[in-house]
């Protein structure tokens, strides 16, 4: 029996170690994008490094559970192909002495998903979206890029290019009165732009500048019967701005989102006290958990439909359990997404995929077991 207990155990990790290395370089990819961005832009890649690790716990909780389904899929489904399934039974082994090992394992995994969604994840998620903050602040010269608006105060500034590490071509810069209301266009050939790190301060050095004042008239007036704005031409001209100011400006509370077990269970308790809503937190809470338990209703569902589907082909393993973990994470995320309808009890709701997955995947095992 130790036997055969190892070798579906062997079988199970190796295909759930490279499941899991493949899941998680995807979806690590996917969220890096914007930083890969940045990087190529002057942010450090000790940045890009750090980023990685804060976003890691967060995605583990998805890619864990997924891998489990997978692995089983792709073990059970090879060895019902084979018909070793078969003459395990016929040597007296029922499925659940197969599967045993399999059970004590994806046990220690929820466990390991559970720790990461309520403790270690959401805080380090909350430090991942407020280090390129920190990274603009330390080097504010990455986030200009060609063609997009960058805003500081009361100033947004396009640019058309770069040229070497500080200059810019085709500098364009609107100042605003109030958010609608333009009260002066500069437009410069060139530029450079230098950092007062001390101070936080970003210089803008402009050559070959028109500038449009449109606060100021010159006599006559303009088609609208309005003021004709004073235009003139200057050599250079030169911006300061205090680009640390938004980016240190820290919020006193924290996002549920962000927050340890024990911090949201006690926002719960202080909201309630307050006679407010809680829902919003509530469906928080009971997310976190959900998805912790998704490998335990991974592997109820994934091991009979293995069993019963009994092709060796990789790609119908996966396949299906690209199908399953998709519609688990969905129902999961609509539910959450009705958190502002506390009528529709969704703190409630978001424990059916979990539900209904094991209750399916404990039916359809069980009648695999009386054949």
């Amino acid at each position: 029996m130790k036997t055969l207990n190892w070798y579906v155990t062997r079988g199970f990790l190796l295909a759930f170690s490279m499941a899991i290395a493949i899941l998680t370089f995807g979806m690590t990819g996917a969220n890096l994008v914007k930083v890969l961005d940045y990087v190529s832009q002057g942010i450090s890649f000790w940045t890009f490094l750090e980023f990685t690790l804060y976003i890691l716990p967060i995605i583990l909780t998805f890619t864990v559970p997924w891998a489990v389904m997978v692995a089983v899929m792709l073990v059970f489904g090879r060895m019902s192909a084979d018909c070793e399934i078969t003459a395990m039974r016929a040597c007296g082994i029922s499925i659940m002495q197969i599967v045993s090992p399999i059970l004590i394992i994806t046990f220690f995994l929820t466990l390991f998903c559970l720790y990461l969604q309520v403790e270690i994840g959401p805080p380090l998620l909350g430090k991942s979206r407020s280090l390129m903050q920190t990274a603009a602040i330390n080097q504010p010269l990455a986030i200009f890029e060609p063609g997009k608006p960058i805003e500081y105060e009361n100033t947004i500034i396009y640019i058309d290019d770069k040229e070497g590490e500080n200059g810019i071509k085709g500098v364009q810069i609107y100042t605003l009165s109030d958010p609608q209301t333009v009260a002066q266009d500069i437009s410069a050939a060139r530029g450079e732009l230098s950092v007062d790190k001390e101070k936080q301060l970003l210089i803008v050095h402009l050559y070959d500048c028109l500038v449009v004042d449109k606060k100021s008239t010159a006599g006559g007036a303009d088609k609208a019967g309005g003021g004709v704005p004073t235009r003139f031409y200057t050599q250079e001209l030169e911006f300061s701005f205090n680009y640390g100011r938004q980016a240190n400006a820290q919020r006193i509370s924290v996002r549920p989102k962000y927050m340890t077990l024990a911090d949201l269970m006690g926002r719960i308790r202080l909201t309630k006290e307050l006679n407010r809503d809680t829902t919003e937190l509530e469906v928080e809470l009971n997310q976190r958990i959900a998805f912790a338990l998704s490998p335990i209703a991974f592997l109820l569902l994934g091991l009979p439909l293995a069993i019963r589907t009994s092709r060796r082909e990789t790609s119908v393993g996966l396949f299906l359990s690209v199908i399953l973990a998709g519609l688990f994470f969905l129902s999961i995320i609509l539910c959450e997404s009705l958190s502002s309808f506390p009528k529709l009890y969704p703190q409630y709701l978001l424990w059916l995929p979990n539900i209904v997955f094991q209750i399916l995947g404990a039916v359809m095992t069980y009648r695999i077991s009386q054949r």
